[in-house]
């Protein structure tokens, strides 16, 4: 765990930041703000204001903010996008795709088949119900 002992999680969105919101606002409903802080990184401002106002602890956007936030999290969230250039309507630059995919931490991934990618073996579920299991594998990797 990073400084004051808090579990960092960062969020990545880009676009609106309506994914991420829920994102966040799940998380933060379901996790103890005293063990975890939840880090919105946005593609752009809106999308990190957003996740912000869903309930994160910071928030950062533009790819200079993602690249130093992908090395100093416990934990990547956020949809396929974020591990793709041009993820997010193209709003995810190489630079910033490369440093999350790169970073030695866990990624948890949800697939939305927006971005032309399929994962096969993957069920395809609604946003909702695959943002309860992010949680759960949140909750399941700190042992709440």
């Amino acid at each position: 765990m990073s400084k004051k002992n808090l579990f960092r999680i960062a969020v990545i969105d880009g676009q609106g930041g309506g994914i991420g919101a829920q994102i966040v606002e799940k998380l933060a409903m379901a996790l103890p703000s005293t063990k975890v802080e939840i880090i919105a990184l946005g593609t752009n401002a809106l999308a990190a204001s957003r996740m912000y106002k869903a309930g994160a602890n910071e928030l950062a956007s533009g790819e200079s903010a993602i690249v130093y936030n992908a090395q100093r999290a416990d934990l990547l969230v956020g949809t396929v996008g974020m591990i793709m250039p041009f993820g997010f309507g193209g709003e995810m630059t190489t630079v910033a795709a490369e440093a999350v995919a790169l970073a030695p931490v866990p990624k948890y991934v949800l697939h939305l088949n927006r971005s032309g990618v399929e994962i096969i073996g993957g069920a395809s579920e609604p946003l909702p119900h695959l943002v309860d299991m992010l949680v759960q594998r949140v909750r399941d990797l700190l042992d709440l």
